[in-house]
């Protein structure tokens, strides 16, 4: 035996009756820990307010375009070519210019600077004098905007009617807050031939039916999405009476107010009689020049319903990016200064998006969907049952029909849209199980590419 063994030998075996020891105790260490990591998970589940947790329907097709590798993603709407030059090269010009308070923080409510512009172009919209600083609200987003307003605005037991299909976060964001939403579906008039969105319409008698003294908002989105309805005087009457009826507060989503193809035309509804000091209207500069990656929105009404959003922003958000809402601002003075003629971007996008929008309504028909025309918006929904017996929607495992078509064609086709059940609530989500909803703000190359894509896969399935 060598002197290094006689040397460690004793510090081996301590060593090894310690593994010994541990290996007999595990199962009990195993389970004290066990019950304490079992502890710990429910002490930290979500809280209730928030649901389950499942993802939101863009998570989970952002994930499904990594995975896959569509050609073309007509799923989610923002456009894939450049924003108008002065927009952009004001941000650039400002993040490096002389004056270096553009890049810390501004002030909180809003920019000064942009409050003012949004005030100098919203008010002969509205027929009012707006109030740059204490009627306006500078958001992080429209979504902010939405978020502020909602939280601000709903209490314990409030209803809360909104018009399906909706943006998604609606629903979740009443809930959230502890109302109840009450949810009222545009139907068709007509399930075949040409449809267009004014074909989809609310029943009156049941819309006044949802109206009652527990009745705290209603929420109003026109141009629609994904509809692209414009609602039309006669509708916004029905939907104002009623609100001034019942003492309710309208939120009217207008962010597509730009892109509304003639002869129709966008009508605020604060510009109504009467509507005014119960409106808080939400608006986007992602939507207004073409840039959605930053993350800027608003919200304008009157000084009282306004202080309710305020002091949510201050408190969740503060203030939103400084060199971007000096880009914005500057992007509406270019624009208000050439209002009156025919190349200001306000009303360019809507000629420019009208060809993009007829091009897709042909391929959409051409292969085997029966598209609704949108009379705004850049959103095309379509009905895709005529492709049912070509696409084999068992292998995909979701509940909706919406759900599994869109993504077998995603990976079939190569042309990714999105399922409009998941602009439902859960009693209506049948409703929108036979479309799926198109984005066209894309590159006339991409839209000719997903046209290919699709006679391709229709070739193959005949």
């Amino acid at each position: 035996m060598s002197l290094a063994y006689k040397r460690w030998r004793p510090l081996v075996s301590s060593v090894v009756k310690q593994i010994h020891c541990a290996n007999k105790q595990s199962p009990r260490v195993f389970r004290r820990e066990s019950s304490c990591i079992q502890k710990m998970s429910h002490k930290f589940n979500l809280p209730a307010r928030y649901g389950t947790g499942e993802k939101s329907v863009w998570v989970e097709y952002i994930q499904l375009a990594a995975e896959y590798k569509p050609a073309v993603n007509l799923g989610q709407g923002f456009p894939d070519y450049h924003a108008p030059e002065h927009v952009t090269k004001a941000l650039a010009e400002i993040t490096t210019g002389e004056n270096p308070l553009f890049n810390q923080y501004t002030r909180g409510f809003g920019h000064p600077r942009l409050v003012q512009n949004l005030a100098k172009l919203y008010s002969p919209l509205v027929g009012k004098e707006i109030d740059p600083n204490n009627e306006i609200l500078v958001t992080s987003g429209a979504y902010e905007a939405l978020f502020s307003t909602i939280m601000g605005h709903v209490d314990e037991g409030d209803e809360v009617i909104v018009i399906e299909p909706f943006f998604d976060c609606y629903e979740f964001m009443i809930k959230t807050a502890g109302g109840i939403p009450r949810c009222i579906a545009l139907k068709p008039k007509a399930t075949s031939g040409t449809m267009t969105s004014a074909d989809w319409v609310l029943d009156e008698a049941e819309l006044v039916s949802l109206f009652n003294s527990k009745t705290k908002m209603l929420i109003l989105n026109t141009p629609h999405n994904p509809l692209g309805k414009v609602f039309t005087a006669q509708e916004l009457e029905t939907i104002a009476n009623l609100c001034k009826k019942y003492n309710v507060l309208c939120v009217s989503d207008e962010v597509y107010e730009w892109m509304v193809y003639a002869p129709n035309k966008h009508i605020r509804i604060a510009s109504m009689p009467g509507m005014w000091e119960r409106t808080i209207t939400i608006g986007s500069a992602g939507k207004t020049f073409s840039v959605t990656g930053w993350k800027t929105g608003w919200a304008y009404g009157p000084a009282n319903l306004m202080r309710n959003l305020q002091v949510v922003h201050q408190n969740c958000v503060y203030t939103c990016c400084t060199p971007i809402q000096e880009a914005v601002a500057r992007s509406f003075e270019f624009e208000l200064s050439r209002y009156n003629s025919p190349e200001c971007y306000f009303f360019s996008l809507a000629r420019e998006l009208l060809s993009k929008r007829d091009y897709l309504v042909k391929v959409l028909r051409e292969n085997g969907f029966n598209p609704t025309v949108p009379d705004g918006g850049y959103f095309i929904v379509a009905d895709w049952t005529k492709l049912e017996k070509k696409i084999d929607l068992q292998s995909e495992s979701d509940k909706y029909k919406d759900y599994r078509f869109t993504k077998k064609f995603a990976k079939e086709a190569g042309v990714l849209a999105i399922p409009p059940s998941a602009f439902y609530s859960e009693d209506h989500k049948h409703l929108g199980e036979n479309f799926a909803r198109f984005c066209f703000i894309k590159k006339d190359e991409n839209l000719a590419l997903a046209e290919n894509l699709m006679k391709e896969w229709n070739a193959k399935k005949k």
